[in-house]
């Protein structure tokens, strides 16, 4: 498959050179953008349906994942699958846990643990992991 086009809004590169693409779901997709084929959705509640394989993690707004463990699973088979297919991680504005999800990301690609937000606020969005203990479980989750 195909990887996503790096100059398209939202798509982070990892050191190892995935890529990964970051949105907010309040947002309606552009019909004439690339479509993932593997999304990780982080909400309180269920997401929508979408028509390519996905995983949900119950992740309330400007909180943290509800399930650690789970969380660490679900992550980590993105970055895996991000060597090969298009991955998608999205919230609600696209920016507090969708920042500290790709930060998370950089993390297993081998950005050092307190400096992930950095890498992504600079490669991502600036406004991107937004509340203190989102940062402390980045840092925690190295």
């Amino acid at each position: 498959m195909q990887g996503w086009d790096e100059q398209d809004p939202g798509v982070l590169r990892l050191p190892s050179g995935r890529l990964v693409r970051g949105r907010g779901l309040r947002r309606r997709l552009d019909p004439a953008a690339q479509t993932p084929s593997y999304g990780i959705y982080l909400l309180g509640g269920s997401p929508p349906e979408v028509p390519w394989d996905s995983r949900w993690l119950r992740w309330p707004d400007f909180r943290l994942p509800t399930d650690r463990e789970e969380a660490r699973e679900v992550l980590a088979e993105g970055w895996r699958r991000a060597a090969e297919e298009r991955v998608e991680i999205a919230c609600g504005g696209g920016k507090g846990r969708t920042g500290t999800a790709l930060a998370c990301l950089a993390v297993l690609d081998g950005v050092r643990p307190e400096e992930a937000v950095a890498y992504v606020r600079a490669h991502y969005d600036r406004r991107a992991v937004e509340t203190p203990w989102q940062r402390g479980y980045v840092t925690r989750f190295g």
